[in-house]
């Protein structure tokens, strides 16, 4: 597996070979306008031509930007010949915030970026996305909203109902949301891990709902989901999680339920497979210089989308999130990754990627 298949997750800019982050648009360097094409999964460095962009690279090809690149909420490329004015991540929006509101922008901009890297992800795993154009019913789309100002409107709460997912526009404001980690006794919250919670609940009705044999076996791990949701979730709340936890779920929240603990797994593994792409693109090597160490060491060189066998993705990711975490804690920060993957959550893991797997629409890129 030649180096330059795995390279997707890092960028550099085609005019003057600096590495960019997936977000740039605008090389620092060289000063070319950027912009993603989810199409060829590559960051293009674009120059100006009669009102459109073209790329400098052989052969160059048009393309316009997501009519939301005008809010700088979104750097995804369109193909000029495209009947399209979103971009295939944005498209998939219902409800926006009210743009008259500067502190709506900033929020919504930080939402975007983020469901950005989320939809990178699903293109990446070549999963089913149909809008609800595309599928009235039981397409996917997303809320985003901000609460009212007086203090006894109605709260916004970030969840899924049937394909539409909500984030509730507070999210994005940090102190607000660590506000929230620290009420929830969450060790860890996030807009992306928001993003990857909520689109797990979405494939279960894709991928598992209707799918008898899928569904046994999902049921055979996860428990019986249709024990009373909301009987399911007071308990949780008034009472928490029981005592050995840990020894069944990724958090104690998936203990809440079995749909929630199939969203919390396959959150994780969205963001394990997302992280060792990025580590195998820097080619990181953990071999701790002590003694007995040979299950954590690791060269992270996989391909983790292309992996059949999901114990070399749990071989790769238990010396590397243990390497994070002793980084961040050199820092004074808290773990990067502050959960334990026990043999009964790693066996759940392997499902989603089962699952994850089977699920695959057969289509060109993007």
């Amino acid at each position: 597996m030649g180096l330059r298949v795995i390279l997707m997750k890092l960028f550099q800019c085609q005019a003057c070979q600096q590495i960019i982050y997936f977000e740039n648009t605008r090389c620092e360097r060289c000063g070319h306008t950027l912009g993603f094409s989810p199409t060829s999964e590559a960051i293009y460095a674009l120059d100006p031509v009669d009102g459109r962009w073209r790329s400098i690279v052989d052969p160059p090809q048009r393309y316009r930007f997501c009519e939301n690149a005008q809010h700088k909420s979104c750097n995804w490329l369109i193909e000029d010949t495209s009947p399209e004015f979103l971009c295939v991540a944005c498209k998939h929006n219902r409800t926006i915030p009210d743009l008259t509101i500067e502190t709506n922008i900033n929020r919504w901009q930080r939402i975007e970026t983020e469901k950005h890297r989320l939809f990178y992800s699903l293109l990446k795993h070549r999963l089913p996305l149909k809008t609800r154009a595309e599928d009235a019913e039981h397409g996917l789309a997303f809320d985003f909203l901000a609460a009212g100002g007086s203090a006894a409107g109605p709260k916004i709460l970030t969840g899924h109902d049937n394909g539409l997912i909500t984030i509730a526009l507070e999210e994005a404001d940090d102190v607000e949301r660590e506000r929230r980690r620290v009420n929830l006794h969450e060790p860890y919250r996030s807009l992306l891990g928001h993003f990857r919670h909520e689109i797990g609940h979405y494939y279960w009705d894709v991928l598992i709902k209707d799918q008898p044999g899928t569904l046994a076996s999902y049921r055979a791990m996860f428990g019986d989901e249709t024990r009373d949701y909301g009987s399911a979730l007071q308990v949780y709340y008034q009472s928490g999680p029981p005592a050995n936890w840990q020894d069944r779920f990724i958090s104690a929240y998936a203990a809440s339920h079995p749909w929630e603990d199939w969203a919390e797994t396959w959150a994780h593994y969205l963001h394990i497979v997302d992280t060792l792409e990025m580590a195998s693109a820097f080619s990181i090597r953990v071999r701790p210089r002590v003694q007995a160490e040979s299950t954590l060491s690791s060269t992270i060189n996989l391909n983790p989308y292309g992996v059949d066998n999901f114990q070399m993705i749990i071989d790769d990711w238990l010396p590397l999130s243990f390497a994070m975490n002793s980084l961040n804690r050199a820092m004074g920060h808290m773990d990067l990754y502050p959960f334990v993957l026990s043999p009964a959550v790693i066996e759940k893991l392997g499902f989603v990627h089962s699952t994850i797997r089977s699920g695959r629409e057969i289509r060109g890129p993007g």
